[in-house]
Formats: C-alpha cells, sequence, structure tokens
C-alpha cells in the first residue's frame, strides 16, 4: 500500500488479546463493578412519602432487574470515545450523499440550541411561560411560508419520510371533505422518485401509478396524460427531481393534474437546489415538506432527530395538524389552537422536535436572504463542476442529457467500469472510504444503472472537491490496473469488508439477540 493511500486511517481499537474489534459494553461488563454511587436518600423519602415501594403498582414492577452493563465511568467515557472515533460524520470529513444535502452544521446553531433558556422549558407549561418559545415557532412558520409560496405551515411532523405521510394525510382530508375519496384511490409518482413516495401513499391506502421518465430524465408528459383521470388523488414530485434536474415543463405538469381534480405533492428532499431563486406555490404545488435538519443545516444521523414542516395553500389550511400556533395583535400573545375541527389530529407529541426547529430558526437568521441566495448558487456550483470533472473520466458515464447543467446534485454511472472490470459502484463507494471520504449515495435512481449520486452541497471548499474528483479519478484507474485490489475494499477502515447480504438476512439489532444467537450457534 502506497503512502498516499495510508494518509487516511481510521481509529482502531487493540484490546489486550490482540483483537481490533472493540468489544460492546456488555461484554465489558464485570460483576459487582459499578460507575456511580447514588447518595442513600431511603430514609429521607421514606419520611416524606413513606415506603417508596407501595407506591408502584405491582404490574409495573419488575419481575428481574433490568441487565444493565456494569461498569466504571471511565470504561464507559473511554468506549463512547473509541466508537466516535471510528464514526464517520460531516464534522470530520466529505460526505457527499446525494438527494440527502448532508452539509456541515455551523455550531452557533448547536450554541442557541443548547441554551438552558430553551432545554430547560417543558411542553406541558402554560402558554404564558413559553411566549419566547411560541414566537420563534410562528416566525418559523412565517418564513417557511414565504421561502416555499405556501399559507400555512405545520412544524409537527419528525422527519422527511413523516412530513411525507403528513401532506398525503392532509390530500386524503381534501378528497374525503370533498366526497371524493371512494373514487380517488391513485398517487402518481415518477420512476425516479424517492422510495419514500410510494410508501407514504401506499400506508395511506393509496394505488400508486408509476409513470416513466422521457430521453431528457423528466416527467415524461405524454405517459401523465395518459394516467391522470377522475380517480387520480394527487403527483408527488422533487424538483429537481433526483438526477438534479430542473422539470421545465412544471407548470403544464401541474396544470395537468389540477385539471382532474388531483393535488400536487412537494417532496422537499431537492429544496436545497432552489432555496429563494424559485417556489413550489409558485410552480404549482399545493403541498410541501421541508428536510430542516438538511436544506436548513442541522444534518441528521442514525435516523433523527429530524424536522419534516409541512406547508399547505389556503384551501388545505384547515386540515393541517393540531395544535397551530396563533398570534393575538391586540394582546400581543401567541396560543396554540386546538379548535380546529376539520384537523387531521396530532401526528407527534406535543409541536415537533423544537432544539431542530431552533437550529433552522437560527440558520435562517444568520443567512439572512442574500446567505441563502449565495448557498442555492454555491451548491449548484459545486455539483456541476464535480460533474464536468468526471463525466469524461474513463469508467463513468452520464446517462441522462449529458450537456445539461444539474442543480444541486448529479448522478454518473459507473456501468461502463462495471462491463470493463466488474467493479460496480458498490466497490467505488467502498475504496472511496480508504481515502477519508463519505460514499455518495449508490445504486439510486433506479433508473440509472451502477449509480453514484453525488451531491457536494455549498460548504465544501473547492481543494476538497479536488481531492474528491483525483481520488474518483484515481479509484477508475486502479479498476483497470489493480481489478482484484479494488473488488476487496476498504482496507483502512475499523472494519473491513462485511457480507452485506447476511448482515440483511440475520441481523443483530440488540444484546438479547446477540446473546440469542450465540446461545444457538447461528
Amino acid at each position: 500500500m502506497s503512502n498516499n493511500e495510508r494518509i487516511f486511517k481510521q481509529a482502531t481499537w487493540y484490546g489486550p488479546d490482540g483483537t481490533t474489534l472493540e468489544p460492546l459494553i456488555f461484554e465489558q461488563s464485570v460483576s459487582g463493578r459499578i460507575g456511580h454511587v447514588l447518595p442513600d436518600l431511603h430514609n429521607e423519602i421514606k419520611a416524606e412519602v413513606g415506603d417508596v415501594s407501595q407506591l408502584i403498582p405491582d404490574s409495573l414492577k419488575r419481575a428481574q432487574p433490568p441487565g444493565l452493563p456494569e461498569v466504571s465511568e471511565v470504561e464507559v467515557v473511554r468506549h463512547f470515545t473509541r466508537l466516535s472515533q471510528m464514526n464517520y460524520g460531516v464534522d470530520t470529513g466529505f460526505y457527499p450523499l446525494g438527494s440527502c444535502t448532508m452539509k456541515y452544521n455551523p455550531k452557533i446553531n448547536e450554541v442557541i440550541a443548547s441554551l438552558e433558556n430553551f432545554t430547560q422549558i417543558h411542553p406541558y407549561q402554560d402558554e404564558s411561560t413559553v411566549q419566547g418559545a411560541l414566537e420563534i415557532m410562528h416566525k418559523l412558520e412565517k418564513y417557511l411560508c414565504e421561502i416555499a409560496g405556501m399559507n400555512r405551515v405545520s412544524l409537527q411532523p419528525a422527519a422527511g419520510a413523516h412530513g411525507e405521510l403528513t401532506g398525503i394525510a392532509v390530500i386524503h382530508a381534501y378528497h374525503k371533505s370533498n366526497a371524493e375519496l371512494d373514487k380517488r384511490r391513485e398517487i402518481i409518482v415518477p420512476d425516479s422518485a424517492h422510495g419514500t413516495n410510494p410508501a407514504s401513499a401506499g400506508m395511506y391506502g393509496f394505488k400508486v401509478v408509476v409513470i416513466p421518465s422521457n430521453q431528457r430524465g423528466c416527467v415524461d408528459l405524454d405517459a401523465l396524460r395518459a394516467v391522470v383521470s377522475e380517480n387520480t388523488a394527487g403527483l408527488m414530485l422533487t424538483n429537481p427531481n433526483t438526477l438534479g434536474i430542473f422539470e421545465e415543463d412544471i407548470m403544464e405538469i401541474a396544470a395537468t393534474v389540477h385539471n382532474v381534480g388531483g393535488l400536487l405533492y412537494y417532496d422537499g428532499a431537492n429544496l436545497n437546489a432552489v432555496l429563494n431563486k424559485a417556489r413550489p406555490g409558485d410552480m404549482g404545488f399545493d403541498v410541501v415538506h421541508f428536510n430542516l435538519h438538511k436544506s436548513f443545516s442541522t444534518p441528521h444521523g442514525c435516523g433523527g432527530p429530524g424536522a419534516g414542516p409541512v406547508g399547505v395553500k389556503e384551501r388545505l389550511e384547515k386540515f393541517l395538524p393540531v395544535p397551530t400556533v396563533e398570534y393575538d395583535g391586540e394582546n400581543d400573545k401567541y396560543w396554540l389552537n386546538y379548535d380546529r375541527p376539520h384537523s387531521i389530529g396530532k401526528v407527534k407529541s406535543f409541536y415537533g422536535n423544537f432544539n431542530v426547529l431552533l437550529k433552522a430558526f437560527t440558520y435562517i437568521l444568520t443567512m439572512g436572504t442574500p446567505g441563502i441566495t449565495e448557498a442555492t448558487e454555491s451548491a449548484v456550483l459545486a455539483a456541476n463542476y464535480i460533474m464536468r470533472k468526471l463525466q469524461d473520466v474513463r469508467g463513468y458515464g452520464l446517462k441522462y442529457e449529458p450537456t445539461k447543467p444539474r442543480k444541486h446534485e448529479a448522478v454518473l454511472s459507473a456501468r461502463p467500469l462495471y462491463d470493463d472490470t466488474h467493479v460496480s459502484a458498490v466497490e467505488v463507494a467502498k475504496r472511496l472510504l480508504d481515502h477519508g471520504f463519505h460514499a455518495p449515495t449508490i445504486f439510486f435512481p433506479l433508473i440509472v444503472d451502477n449509480a453514484l449520486m453525488i451531491e457536494p452541497n455549498e460548504t465544501e471548499p473547492k481543494e476538497t472537491m479536488d481531492r474528491f474528483i483525483e481520488i474518483m479519478t484515481k479509484i477508475a484507474q486502479e479498476a483497470y490496473d489493480k481489478t482484484d485490489y479494488v473488488l476487496h475494499a476498504p482496507y483502512n477502515t475499523s472494519i473491513g469488508r462485511i457480507d452485506e447480504v447476511k448482515a440483511a438476512k440475520n441481523p443483530i439489532l440488540s444484546w438479547k439477540m446477540y446473546r440469542t444467537q450465540q446461545k444457538s450457534g447461528v
């Protein structure tokens, strides 16, 4: 391995027995070992309330202890510190994860969200005691309405997919209120759609109708016209689409759906490409979800926390989740409105992931209109820069409209590389890990064979992108020169090549599952 390949080396734990696998915290457990001694308040509590054990119903008492690991404080600290060093995140390196906008989160956002004024409040407090928090939520809603061209926004949904489901619920409620739900059972999605689109529609009982993309990688208008009917409940679409191509026929697409009584749903995953440049509401969309944890710079990981607010046009306002945050100008106070008889109800406990909302609010205030506009322009420039540098590299290709500019992301194909060497997109992604880069999204969208979906976003300097381009080029050349070597990557990571099929078919998701499988010898 050359020195150049060893520039990046992920942290590895070396145990006393020579193993390089970090043991689970349960495996480090030693009977009787403790991490902290709590003060003995038994007598004080007993004097105050009597025998505490009698206050707990028998039905809630455990038959056995919870089975927590028995470790010292220093062992806990070292274990999780080592795990953090073995992990990869946007604070440690380039994260070109297409269609997810995993950009750097300015630390001012974290500082504001961690202020005691916010962290010490409780959702059960009386409205009069949390006026500041309600004011922030009310103002954030107004900002999002302006950004997306919507009339009202609910901040309640906890993530993008959750926002999708909420948006579909609003469409469902709208058609039901018009006594048309019995016939409007179809949701149209393009073949390039995010997988959550058909999943959300299907979860709400709609039939999913898939339409193909045309030769330009956009919605095929003839195919759309052929499927719309009085059975159409709506169309789910993101613009620009998952290829990074702006749907130039969007006004005609909207008219086609509206003319048969359907609604347009905007998947906000790609909103980062058009912030302050184009508004979904102006394109004809009736419902939109925002990924505040993506476009507004609060990257999520491991499933959360996120925030997926949903905005709607005026005719759909009454269906939004309860409560909405209202402002009484006469008395200068904010209040929560639960008196909404047409609402779809609550979709999450309380009022949303407030800390994520805070970070997005801070981002909008610190960036301002000029900053958000510049961020969009920089994101588009970065995506096109990488695409142009890589599209003619031997082994890669660009399936749709190779001369046409992209927006926030570009989708290359590693199919030529696979045909020549049997090195697929997954091997390219794994070899990237050896050089300290997170892998881009691979094998999506499905309409691009061996897809490599790259979104650099606006936060990366040119030097980082040039290094990424250099390594992508080098990996392609390696595939031709040292095919077998690339096929077994990665080499510099804490965990090497894993059996992905086994991991998918035989997941071990908990200590209990691990022990069960150990005993069964699986």
